[in-house]
């Protein structure tokens, strides 16, 4: 196999360099992240005595309350850290949860939501009016509970750990994410009045919820595939998997920006990962027309594992999707595995894969016009390359690492390594959930 192709790939698993397009998000991390990591407020944060890189900050209290009648813990932490990248998609976002959760037969109410400036009636909403105009407005998010601040944020994983009744919890955040340039696998997201909020900050927020209910998260900011890392203790994926279940799914990879933070209002024209992994989720699109059903093993539910599945054939945007699952396997194959997974005939790793990815495999391989009957490496080399930063692209990425999660698990099974099956089995029923 030629080694420019294996480069793409390898570089995508190894946490590969940053996308030349320039994204808001690009701008936010190279002008804030650094800061962030190397000078501290000694008024806000001093550094832990054992785990020197997590800042423990002085975050105020604030009551946090969970809906008692919940059997799922949900909630939304959205927006920009500021109004000039408060963008109104992120605000339809939170929305278009709501519905989700309305079409699924739950009461938008048993979320808790957090979104900007909050409920103060501030115009810090950016969007671009008829005439393409930047305006700014309040936001219009009924059943908000405040700000998407850090003492918000840290209160409601603060109150989940504390809940007399333990149940699952979900979160999603929709804002922006910051890249570090010395560590991939520890990026940021982005709260507002830009606090940052590191991989292994966040992870310290979990750690006190309870061990036995699982831990979903949904994230579509820019550089998010970095938050797979909370599988891990103290998200350091040198360190063991941590013996809480946790699991999530990302817009894309650490290495790269998302799509999905714009100003325009027309929500028709919205292609993103939470549009497509709510639509999945729910059987409906972000403008109530039906879509085709996520339920790939055909048992009545669609579970969170589907929802990824439908939005990676769905997006048709240059985000590159990534589970937990998918990363922890991802780590795990060298070049070499990868050479010889991309040389193996598509309809040999396609017969061994789960519903959900034998559906992802056949509809990117027909998107690109492959022959599942021959190998990848065959299909792409007699075709022409496709253009850096492309859908087309973004297609052939998605199928690569599709066909390298299969192959990881297929090898790792036939290892018969009892722990690392029973880590593989946990996080795999952890994706395997759904809302409840």
């Amino acid at each position: 196999m030629k080694r420019l192709e294996l480069s793409l790939l390898s570089t995508l698993l190894s946490i590969g360099a940053l996308a030349l397009t320039l994204t808001s998000c690009q701008w936010i991390s190279r002008h804030r992240f650094s800061e962030f990591f190397h000078t501290f407020n000694d008024d806000l944060m001093v550094f832990a005595s054992e785990r020197n890189d997590i800042p423990i900050r002085d975050i105020p209290f604030t009551e946090v309350e969970l809906s008692a009648d919940a059997n799922t813990h949900f909630a939304v932490v959205a927006g920009g850290g500021a109004p000039s990248y408060n963008e109104i998609a992120l605000e339809k976002n939170v929305l278009y949860f709501q519905r989700s959760l309305t079409k699924l037969g739950f009461s938008p109410k048993l979320a808790n939501l957090f979104f900007a400036s909050g409920n103060d009636e501030a115009e810090t909403i950016r969007y671009l009016d008829e005439n393409n105009e930047e305006q700014f407005k309040a936001t219009e998010i009924p059943n908000l509970d405040g700000a998407a601040n850090i003492a918000n944020t840290y209160h409601w994983f603060r109150a989940v750990a504390e809940a007399d009744k333990p149940c699952p919890s979900f979160f999603y955040f929709t804002g922006h994410g910051a890249y570090n340039p010395n560590d991939e696998d520890n990026n940021a997201l982005i709260l507002w009045e830009e606090a940052f909020v590191s991989v292994r900050e966040f992870v310290s927020w979990l750690d006190p919820l309870p061990a036995d209910q699982p831990f979903v998260t949904m994230m579509a900011q820019c550089y998010s595939g970095s938050f797979a890392n909370i599988i891990y203790e103290n998200g350091d994926p040198n360190q063991p998997v941590a013996l809480q279940t946790r699991c999530g799914f990302l817009a894309t990879v650490p290495s790269r920006p998302s799509v999905g933070c714009a100003p325009a209002v027309n929500e028709a024209d919205y292609k993103d990962y939470s549009s497509s992994f709510f639509a999945g989720l729910t059987g409906r699109d972000r403008i109530s027309n039906p879509v085709t059903s996520a339920d790939y093993n055909k048992d009545g539910i669609i579970s969170y594992a589907e929802a990824h599945a439908f939005a990676k054939v769905d997006e048709e945007t240059t985000d590159w999707p990534i589970s937990t699952v998918e990363a922890w396997l991802q780590r795990q194959l060298d070049e070499s595995d990868i050479d010889e997974i991309l040389s193996t005939p598509i309809a040999e790793i396609n017969s061994a894969a789960r519903l959900e990815q034998q559906y992802v495999i056949t509809s990117l391989a027909n998107k690109l016009d492959f022959d599942l009957r021959r190998a990848y490496a065959d299909n792409r080399f007699s075709q022409e390359a496709p253009e850096p930063n492309t859908v087309e692209e973004a297609y052939h990425v998605r199928l690569q690492m599709e066909l390298a999660n299969v192959g990881a698990e297929n090898r790792l099974r036939a290892l018969q390594d009892a722990e690392q099956i029973a880590i593989l089995e946990k996080i795999l029923n952890c994706e395997a959930g759904a809302w409840q």
